[in-house]
């Protein structure tokens, strides 16, 4: 019976130093985790015990939710298309499990990180990052990130879907960047010292396949480029706190066929040149976004505003970046559709009695085709040329770190055209119900 205490003791030691080996704590892990990537919230309570040695962390979230839409079968961004006799659902939005690992010099500074993240729901389980970065650590403002990760283009696509105010992306968002991420290398400008005259800058430069995670392989040579230039936030009066940025896309895929449709003067001009089969079919995407906060003691306002712009090449149905090579039913190689697009988002954000009360206002277009509106659409259109605007209102109660309520409701507007099944607003609003547990 003596020897029952120095034997428990020796025992709580040697798994208190196997803890210190294997996990990361999250102060001196904060200045390589980016906020902009796609990423689960870390919790500083649960790390607190594992102060020195940085090397491995879990982490991860789930979103179950409830949905009521307007009509069955209803179409939307908001999880997915409604089956054509439901018109209300319980669902797994997300379930995400997230693995890190960090390894940092004896100054503290980074010198490599890791990520493997998938998503797990009632649909399947799908890879969601899958990346290593390298820190240089001499000038101590350079890393080269490649493998799976989010494309370093704007504010919305690149924020958590944990810590997102919203159920979703905006349909441009979604549209245009499908999963977000995409397989390539990006080469960051980021100083790592705080003290660094360039603190407040991030500049991201990256070459990737282009189709995304949507795609099972890479169909055609050509890449698409892109780069972000970000400026943090930092106080520019009292109380007024700035963050910005701006970002571009130039790409494009390959031609399969001779057979293009581009717009001009109004309607689609159709090209069927033999020299088409083999030229690049282009993808330029020029964004800008702002975000600003106006925080007061408990509670506070923000307001974020994101504005894109180019020209998008799809197919006739939709505007969505095609994942394979087109084709129809029969196998036949489908033409080409090249659109002139916009769209922007507006969030307005205020916490109320204190910040685990939060109310969200959030206005987003798309539209897919800026030459032609309203009635001008008609014969030789489709719903892919279809402008839409969504009104969401909602409320996040934040329980804890680790537990979240949103009620939402999105009001889903489409302009009413001459075609088919557009000439009167679609029933597709959508009422969301969703808790979101992470650790």
């Amino acid at each position: 019976m003596k020897l029952t205490f120095p034997r428990n003791l020796s025992r709580y030691l040697v798994l208190g130093l196997l803890s210190r080996c294997f996990f990361v704590q999250e102060s001196s892990a904060q200045f390589i985790m980016d906020d902009y990537t796609d990423t689960t919230r870390y919790q500083a309570a649960i790390f607190a015990i594992y102060q020195d040695n940085d090397r491995l962390r879990f982490s991860g979230y789930i979103q179950p939710q409830y949905q009521i839409a307007q009509s069955k079968g209803a179409p939307s961004y908001n999880g997915g298309d409604f089956s054509e006799a439901v018109n209300n659902r319980f669902m797994i939005r997300r379930g995400r499990l997230r693995v890190d690992y960090s390894h940092n010099n004896k100054k503290g500074l980074p010198m490599a990180f890791f990520v493997f993240q998938f998503d797990g729901t009632e649909r399947g389980v799908n890879v969601r990052d899958f990346f290593g970065q390298f820190y240089e650590n001499k000038w101590s403002v350079l890393n080269l990130t490649t493998g799976i990760f989010p494309r370093p283009f704007g504010y919305e696509i690149n924020l958590s879907s944990s810590s997102r105010e919203s159920p979703e992306r905006g349909r441009m968002s979604q549209i245009l960047m499908r999963t977000e991420r995409d397989i390539g290398a990006r080469l960051s400008f980021e100083a790592q010292r705080k003290d660094h005259p360039l603190d407040f800058l991030r500049v991201d430069l990256g070459v990737f396949n282009g189709q995304g995670l949507t795609a099972t392989a890479d169909f055609d040579s050509y890449k698409d480029v892109v780069g972000r230039i970000m400026f943090k936030q930092k106080e520019v009066w009292p109380g007024v706190v700035v963050s910005a940025g701006a970002s571009f896309l130039y790409g494009g895929m390959q031609q399969f066929t001779n057979e293009i449709y581009r717009m001009e003067g109004g309607a689609y001009r159709f090209d069927d040149a033999s020299a088409n089969v083999g030229r690049q079919a282009p993808r330029r995407y020029y964004g800008g976004d702002l975000q600003v906060k106006f925080p007061y003691g408990r509670i506070g306002t923000e307001l974020r505003a994101e504005y894109i712009t180019g020209t998008q090449t799809s197919t006739r149905t939709t505007s969505e970046t095609p994942g394979e090579i087109p084709q129809f039913s029969n196998g036949l190689l489908a033409p080409l559709y090249i659109r002139p697009f916009n769209g922007a988002y507006l969030y307005f954000l205020q916490s109320f009695f204190n910040p685990q009360h939060q109310l969200v206002v959030k206005y987003d277009w798309y539209d897919p085709n800026t030459m032609v509106a309203g009635t001008n659409l008609g014969p030789g259109f489709t719903g892919a040329d279809v402008a839409f605007r969504t009104l969401g209102v909602g409320y996040n109660y934040y329980a804890s770190d680790n537990l979240r309520f949103l009620l939402y409701y999105d009001i889903v507007k489409n302009e009413r055209t001459r075609l088919e099944g557009y000439q009167s607003d679609l029933r597709d609003n959508i009422f969301t119900f969703r808790v979101q547990y992470s650790f």
